[in-house]
């Protein structure tokens, strides 16, 4: 056995958090689990460990929960704060307690409200041999202490705001006094997800030790570093709203039996009846041609965030894909966030799910929005966030934000309208659900920030 535990985090990039299997070689514990629970299990066999403990940080808002799935399947006993309110049989777990996963592995709770009132971390010590002093390695921070920022204190709802994040500025401080720099800092959040208040940026590794030189809870004072972070907060998914009752009420193991065929009439009543039919292929290979009516979220980006953010929730949902195993990676995708009923699937490409003319539209770069605005009159829908939108803009640029567009579609300019956001993605999803009613849109695929002022557009500057 090693007396260093080795710390596998496991990556779920499009939804921007990562979960953890800590292992001394014989026994393992697993942090925040995600719900496709294969993938964990498949960790610990390769690494010829057993899973005896699995911890939850707190009842997350971002995805469902593999946690009591996982335990149920493996034995171990399912750590959830004795707090935190929920239909399912758990070991309770307080602040301060201490779980002994080994001779030489432990894991201690340490209460770290903020990003939730009952939110936990867990300190991962290590002994050099039994009977050894322990020390800790690592911290398992969940929501609370990311990389150069915190989790969000305001997704519990406005009324909680203010005294979440004043806890939050609290707990960042205890989690900089109680243990050595040398400490790992592991969160679960802050990878891309919008759990994260502020920018984490790219980093993918930190210590207790960086974080105090960096992180702005740790170096301003915390009534700037509360200002600052109230100032900064955005828009958030709107699934988030199902994710704290679906892990409250205890979920079980998804189903990622491949759904039912669906051929071109089945699709084309779909449509028809207002369904949704959701192709996802990449955004070029969608412009190029597509069933009409159908939605594209591209499998390339952060396909799960964004189609759980705008689809109303509960809509029969039929998946289109290059391939089955391009179906399947998006039901997995779809089952992390509590999507675990699909109407069907169809595989192939456009001229196979339709005897319709199939539908198209252009995709351009900003220096072709430059030139065409010489020649005619076009629009341009800006898809960014408001706050994005408020850095700096397009003059004349209308902005809806993405996940307002289908109940904002009547505010759309009439004729040719060529929509952007920051990097193309979003821009693309938009352009599906212009042309899904009918409007003539040309989709912007180029970053903003590289491209736009280069190519001579006029752009207002940020809002004061």
């Amino acid at each position: 056995m090693s007396s260093t535990p080795v710390i596998i985090p496991i990556e779920t990039p499009t939804l921007g958090d990562r979960s953890y299997l800590a292992h001394d070689g014989a026994v393992a514990v697993v942090i925040d689990p995600q719900r496709d629970i294969d993938r964990v299990l498949t960790l610990a066999d390769e690494a010829g460990v057993r899973i005896i403990h699995v911890f939850e940080t707190h009842i997350h808002n971002d995805y469902v929960t593999g946690g009591l799935a996982l335990a149920q399947a493996t034995g171990a006993a399912y750590h959830v704060n004795a707090a935190d309110d929920v239909s399912f049989e758990r070991t309770p777990i307080h602040d301060g307690d201490v779980v002994e996963a080994s001779a030489t592995m432990r894991l201690r709770a340490i209460a770290t409200p903020g990003h939730t009132y009952t939110h936990l971390s867990f300190a991962l010590e290590a002994a050099e041999a039994p009977g050894s002093d322990f020390e800790a390695v690592g911290v398992f921070t969940g929501g609370s202490l990311l990389f150069g920022a915190t989790g969000r204190p305001d997704l519990l709802g406005h009324e909680h705001t203010h005294d979440l994040v004043h806890h939050q500025f609290a707990s960042a401080q205890r989690l900089a006094q109680e243990l050595p720099e040398q400490a790992h800092v592991l969160p679960t959040h802050g990878f891309g997800s919008f759990c994260s208040a502020g920018s984490t940026g790219d980093t993918t590794a930190s210590t207790i030790g960086a974080e105090k030189r960096q992180n702005p809870a740790l170096t301003q004072d915390e009534e700037r570093w509360v200002a600052d972070t109230l100032a900064g907060l955005d828009a958030y998914p709107a699934y988030y709203a199902h994710m704290g009752p679906a892990n409250s009420a205890g979920p079980g193991a998804p189903d990622l039996a491949p759904p039912e065929s669906a051929d071109k009439d089945t699709l084309a009543a779909r449509i028809a009846d207002g369904e949704w039919v959701v192709d996802l292929r990449t955004r070029t290979a969608f412009a190029a041609g597509h069933v009409t009516g159908t939605l594209n979220f591209g499998l390339d980006g952060q396909f799960a965030t964004y189609l759980g953010w705008l689809i109303p929730w509960g809509t029969p949902l039929t998946l289109l894909g290059d391939s089955p195993e391009q179906v399947a990676e998006a039901q997995r995708e779809l089952v992390r966030i509590g999507i675990d009923d699909l109407e069907g699937a169809a595989t192939g490409g456009p001229e196979e799910w339709t005897d319709g003319t199939l539908g198209h539209f252009e995709r351009a770069v900003f220096a072709d929005l430059a030139q065409v605005r010489h020649h005619r009159r076009v629009s341009v829908l800006d898809v960014r966030r408001a706050s994005e939108y408020d850095g700096g803009h397009i003059e004349g640029a209308v902005n809806i934000p993405l996940h307002e567009l289908l109940s904002r579609v009547s505010e759309v300019p009439s004729g040719e309208v060529w929509v952007h956001c920051a990097g193309g993605y979003r821009a693309s999803i938009a352009a599906s659900v212009l042309a899904s009613h009918h409007v003539p849109v040309v989709a912007v695929d180029d970053s903003y920030d590289e491209s736009a002022a280069s190519s001579g557009l006029p752009l207002a500057a940020a809002a004061a």
